[in-house]
């Protein structure tokens, strides 16, 4: 499952997982040493952050000589989405609802539909027909979100039904998400993180491995959990099989954080304070995450 670690994502992944913990923002010097324990180069960095600049995750602000970056808030936004579904696995009880979206636009807003079915693939829709998607959550504030977005409010309806049949609603997840596959990527996490799991828990309980060490691999699982944000539409209890093996990948990745999360802050904030003011957010507890709960 380790693929090479791309520079954009990988940046991402830190501004997920850490920085915005402490302010939101970095100094670029300190991004780049971050980032060369993974093997990536200035030149990759700053490539990498520019490019996001000029997509809005992120915006620079110039004290002296030192450039920083901070997460806009369309990028503080995307990050608590994420986190919530990252490390929130629990789910209120589905009512049976389902959130149905649908759209004609205009061949010269054609470049706009590409990037609106990103969105809604992120978010947890599936496609049903075409321009038509769905989803089992009320999700009334993403949907709000890019039609002013992309301005699209006059070619868009979104509404709530409850399916009639003549099939169960089984058949409409069958039709929009291949859950089978999905598993088998939860399984092979399972199968390669477990075993790390027990190792790298053994070392830090021996004192064998370094906070560096720490923050690369719990870097790496938070990087590779995350995946399953582009492919897993968070479908509630109801509509999964028995053989569903998200809520063990979610119990592994939980339990794994943990045992890393310590020594990783400490690492990170070793490298942070040189050329940053260390504004932890006080509510932040790397060893106690508040979006972490128990998924047994």
């Amino acid at each position: 499952m380790q693929n090479s670690l791309n520079t954009r994502s990988m940046i991402f992944t830190l501004y997920g997982d850490y920085i915005r913990h402490y302010g939101s923002e970095i100094w670029i010097g300190s991004l780049i040493r971050l980032l060369e324990e993974f093997g990536h180069n200035e030149q990759a960095v700053r490539a990498a952050i520019s490019r996001m600049n000029k997509q809005g995750w992120i915006a620079a602000r110039k004290q002296g000589n030192k450039s920083y970056y901070f997460l806009t808030e369309r990028g503080k936004k995307r990050m608590d989405e994420a986190a919530k579904r990252i490390f929130n696995a629990q789910q209120e009880p589905w009512n049976g609802e389902w959130m149905m979206f649908t759209y004609t636009i205009p061949e010269d807003k054609r470049s706009i539909r590409d990037e609106l079915r990103k969105e809604l693939v992120w978010s947890g829709f599936g496609l049903l027909a075409n321009s038509f998607w769905i989803s089992p959550h009320a999700y009334s504030d993403q949907i709000q979100s890019m039609i002013d977005k992309y301005e699209i409010k006059d070619y868009v309806h979104s509404f709530t039904a409850v399916y009639n049949g003549p099939n169960e609603n089984e058949k409409l997840v069958s039709e929009c998400w291949d859950l089978n596959d999905i598993n088998e990527k939860y399984n092979q996490f399972i199968v390669t993180y477990s075993q790390k799991y027990v190792i790298d828990k053994n070392k830090i309980e021996k004192g064998e491995m370094t906070d560096g060490e720490c923050f690369v691999e719990r870097t790496k699982l938070v990087h590779e959990y995350r995946k399953f944000l582009f492919i897993d539409p968070g479908l509630p209890k109801e509509l999964l099989h028995a053989e569903w093996l998200g809520d063990h990948a979610a119990s592994l990745f939980s339990d794994y954080y943990r045992a890393l999360a310590g020594p990783a802050s400490r690492f990170f904030e070793s490298i942070y304070s040189y050329g940053n003011d260390l504004k932890k957010d006080s509510e932040f507890d790397a060893l106690d995450h508040p979006l972490i709960q128990e998924n047994r």
